[in-house]
């Protein structure tokens, strides 16, 4: 008689199940949280047009869901549209030939990145934190108190998982990957291009103990071939490579200004007449400025070159424009903050238990305004 012994199958070490169930567990309390939030805050019923997905189908959401569904046009009000970069709803609308529904894709295409996001911040960390830092940097993340945007049809996951897969891959050596993952960024978001500066000092640090020149390190030229791409669709749909800025100031009126301007008439806010617009256009945003600026300045030594280049420029990107709106949600994409959050409650059990109450609470809060159709960033 023969007796076949199956050997447990080993899973690759970036395939972690502690940080999977974390984020399974994180994404099925938020969306369930959400909808309890529209059943008893809204005092409205779920139903065929506010279902338990549709609840988040507001602001940007909206726009990245025309655009899976309809494509980029030159006319009418839709023109407009081509300031949203490609990546995303082309995934979403990829995706729907399979499912059939494009609010689905699109959940499932933020679900899929926010998993892929988590598993390269533990990859990541690992690389010179110990496995309990990693873990708790991605339990941070995912309950940061905008970190609902991982879940629903907002770039937020497709572009963290792409730029902290970049860093992964230069870390590791890896150029090529590190390139194309790159410029999969920048048809993500514009302040993917902010990976060039970042990476090339993980290119300088390479150089400096091999004193040779990797010619791999050419393909980090995809990073801005990969905005290339999105000039060369605006120059596709409406002429002009450059359009997208055009309807920057002329539509939505951004545009450049110098940081301490934009911050100034940020703070103004805080004196609105409606405390809801005070406190979500005025205070939480000049509150998330300080949070990204004081991160950096205090966890300055803990922070590699190529970290401090990523948080420094995308922070400036942020504050630099006519008026500062939805840092909070764009604080997410400042991956070494959660780093930091990380070192900091390992060193102090007050300081994690601060972390989590205030996490956890401003996530309900913001949730809450967010399925009412309210602004939250």
């Amino acid at each position: 008689m023969t007796v076949i012994t199956i050997m447990p199958t080993r899973l690759p070490s970036w395939l972690n199940l502690k940080v999977i169930l974390t984020v399974l567990i994180a994404k099925a309390l938020v969306l369930v949280f959400a909808a309890q939030a529209f059943l008893t805050v809204g005092e409205k019923p779920l139903n065929a047009n506010e279902s338990f997905l549709s609840i988040w189908n507001r602001w940007d959401a909206v726009q990245y869901l025309k655009i899976a569904q309809e494509g980029y046009v030159s006319k009418g009000d839709d023109r407009f549209l081509i300031v949203f970069f490609p990546l995303y709803p082309a995934l979403v609308a990829l995706l729907q030939l399979i499912v059939r529904d494009y609010l689905l894709s699109a959940f499932i295409v933020s679900g899929f990145a926010s998993l892929a996001a988590a598993l390269a911040l533990r990859s990541l960390v690992k690389l010179d934190r110990s496995e309990r830092t990693a873990q708790l940097a991605v339990v941070f993340l995912f309950i940061f108190p905008t970190s609902y945007f991982l879940h629903i049809p907002y770039t937020e996951s497709l572009f963290l998982a792409l730029v902290i897969g970049s860093f992964v891959a230069a870390r590791k050596r890896y150029w090529v990957w590190a390139g194309v993952l790159g410029g999969l960024a920048c048809l993500t978001r514009i302040n993917g291009l902010i990976l060039f500066p970042a990476l090339a000092f993980e290119v300088w640090i390479e150089y400096r103990e091999s004193a040779q020149f990797n010619k791999k390190w050419l393909f980090l030229i995809l990073i801005p071939f990969g905005f290339g791409g999105y000039l060369a669709l605006n120059y596709f749909v409406t002429g002009d490579a450059l359009m997208f800025m055009i309807y920057q100031r002329e539509h939505w009126y951004r545009y450049f200004r110098w940081p301490w301007e934009g911050i100034w008439e940020t703070y103004k806010r805080v004196d609105l007449a409606k405390p809801v617009d005070a406190q979500m256009t005025g205070v939480q945003e000049v509150l998330f400025v300080v949070i990204g600026a004081a991160a950096t300045v205090f966890g300055w030594r803990h922070l590699r070159n190529s970290y401090r280049v990523w948080m420094v420029a995308n922070w400036l990107l942020f504050v630099s424009t006519s008026f500062v709106l939805s840092v909070p949600r764009y604080t997410l994409s400042l991956f070494p903050l959660f780093i930091l959050m990380a070192i900091a409650a390992r060193a102090s059990r007050y300081i994690n238990f601060a972390f989590w109450m205030w996490s956890v609470l401003f996530l309900a809060l913001f949730t809450t305004q967010f399925v009412r159709g309210n602004w939250a960033f």
